[in-house]
């Protein structure tokens, strides 16, 4: 019986005839990929700039230097470049090229979530940070170091107050403070060149919301203030760039309500590129960054300390090169 069924079977569906297959001739057809977008290998004394240059033109090869040529844009024509930031962008290293952008004047703002507000804090003020949880939380002792938590509780009440922000207070309460570590901090950057750095808590997430001379409202106040800040930043973005940068809930969702806020007040955001940098695909800042804000998304995939150092030098090396051209004209 078993046998029958299968003979049935095979007689029903016998091997398809492929004589008479109609083909063509490999010139004819559309292709995506071809010989001159494949990379080159450069010899040991490249410049970065050449490097970059020889990297296939395929995926996230063209996407960096997409990413290179938007920012490059943006500065030539003086439109606003703001980013987000999470804790794992300072916790792998990358504050000091973030740092160097602000200085030179390709960031005009900062966002962060409460994570990275603390590791950079910590490491201007102790030149170190994240601890090892699995090894403090047994004995009760994760998150309970003194000076984060009363540099907060300061900042919170200061921010609080005359829509200051909590950003500018952490930022002030640096620049005022004698830690030995200053040029490695983003806030105290932020502060010192003048442009908004805010940061948006979520409030029980942080390791200073232990402590219980750190006032929740006045938290919720500074960081409402700075919430209110960055629309005014999202409002001016039209034709410039926002990054978000390891963030995956949090600044992705308070972007779009940013965006939100600005497009009920008619503000046009025409023109605006955004870009997702992050070690993984997340949905909210695929949807809340790169789809529903703009009609030109792009994402880098890949770990901080790689990628971000190489658009750093990417741009870096572009912007130079760009004025070493306008130097020579004007010669």
């Amino acid at each position: 019986m078993e046998a029958s069924s299968r003979s049935g079977q095979s007689n029903r569906f016998p091997p398809f005839e492929l004589n008479g297959l109609k083909t063509y001739d490999l010139k004819s057809r559309p292709s995506k990929v071809f010989q001159e977008d494949l990379g080159q290998p450069v010899g040991p004394d490249a410049k970065v700039s050449e490097w970059i240059d020889s990297l296939p033109r395929q995926l996230a090869g063209m996407d960096l230097r997409r990413v290179r040529d938007h920012v490059c844009r943006a500065v030539q024509d003086q439109r606003l470049i703001a980013a987000g930031i999470g804790g794992h962008v300072i916790k792998t290293g990358c504050a000091p090229y973030l740092i160097d952008w602000i200085e030179r004047g390709v960031l005009s703002c900062i966002a962060m979530n409460g994570s990275a507000a603390i590791h950079d804090y910590e490491l201007a003020v102790g030149g170190k940070t994240s601890e090892d949880v699995a090894v403090q939380l047994p004995a009760g002792k994760f998150g309970m170091v003194r000076e984060t938590a009363d540099a907060f509780a300061l900042a919170s009440r200061v921010g609080s107050e005359n829509e200051l922000g909590l950003g500018w207070a952490l930022g002030k309460h640096l620049a005022e403070t004698d830690c030995p570590y200053k040029d490695k901090s983003i806030l105290l950057a932020a502060y010192r060149a003048g442009i908004p750095c805010t940061i948006h808590v979520s409030i029980g997430c942080d390791i200073v919301h232990m402590h219980p001379h750190v006032s929740g409202a006045a938290l919720g106040e500074a960081s409402m203030i700075d919430f209110r800040r960055l629309c005014s930043v999202v409002a001016a973005l039209e034709h410039g760039m926002w990054f978000n940068i390891g963030s995956a809930v949090v600044l992705p969702e308070v972007f779009v309500k940013a965006v939100s806020v600005v497009r009920n007040f008619g503000y046009s955001l025409d023109g605006l590129t955004t870009v997702n940098i992050d070690k993984n695909a997340n949905y909210r800042s695929r949807v809340n960054v790169l789809d529903r804000p703009s009609s030109n998304g792009i994402e880098l995939i890949g770990h901080h300390e790689i990628v971000i150092p190489l658009l750093h030098a990417a741009v870096n090396c572009k912007l130079a090169s760009g004025k070493r051209e306008k130097s020579a004209k004007a010669a």
